[in-house]
């Protein structure tokens, strides 16, 4: 990644916790999709016998140990928390790549247990059109804010809810 780093103008390294990802979003974009079809395929086949999971995302290349993922993740989550005793009775997944499409997987094969309240409310959301596992689309970040604050509205008034007060 290093090599391909220096050699691609606007690329980088991020070291997360669980994974080494090599960004090319501000590179020319034709020559970064070029280095990443080589990095990918240079990483595949020297890491092939490595436990480790090889994936292309948006401007993105990612390396990390094979059974991590974001939809083990979001399994480990929900079921802690129906452990604890805690139905969830609203889930909201949103991601903006392939590396997400196993949580939104995960999320939408959990619907159909009894681990989530019977009035639960899921929903799996990619952002922009493209082929998803996830029921719903959002264009962008401004439509994940706008969805978010009035997520928050709606929240706020179902929590002061005139009808439930009763007057002295």
């Amino acid at each position: 990644m290093k090599l391909y780093t220096e050699t691609t103008d606007g690329s980088a390294i991020e070291t997360k916790e669980s994974a080494l990802v090599w960004h090319y979003q501000d590179a020319d974009p034709d020559f970064g999709s070029f280095q990443a079809k080589e990095l990918l395929d240079h990483l595949e086949s020297v890491l092939a016998n490595e436990p480790v999971s090889v994936k292309s995302g948006q401007q993105l290349v990612e390396v990390k140990p094979q059974g991590v993922s974001k939809g083990l993740v979001a399994e480990q989550l929900l079921s802690r928390m129906v452990q604890r005793g805690t139905l969830p009775e609203f889930v909201l997944c949103i991601g903006d790549d392939r590396s997400d499409e196993d949580m939104f997987e995960c999320i939408t094969s959990v619907m159909s247990r009894p681990s989530l309240s019977p009035i639960a409310e899921v929903f799996a959301c990619t952002v922009g059109q493209k082929p998803s596992k996830a029921k719903y689309y959002l264009d962008d970040t401004g439509e994940i804010t706008r969805m978010l604050q009035g997520l928050a509205s709606a929240s706020d008034q179902a929590t002061w809810n005139p009808s439930s007060h009763v007057p002295l």
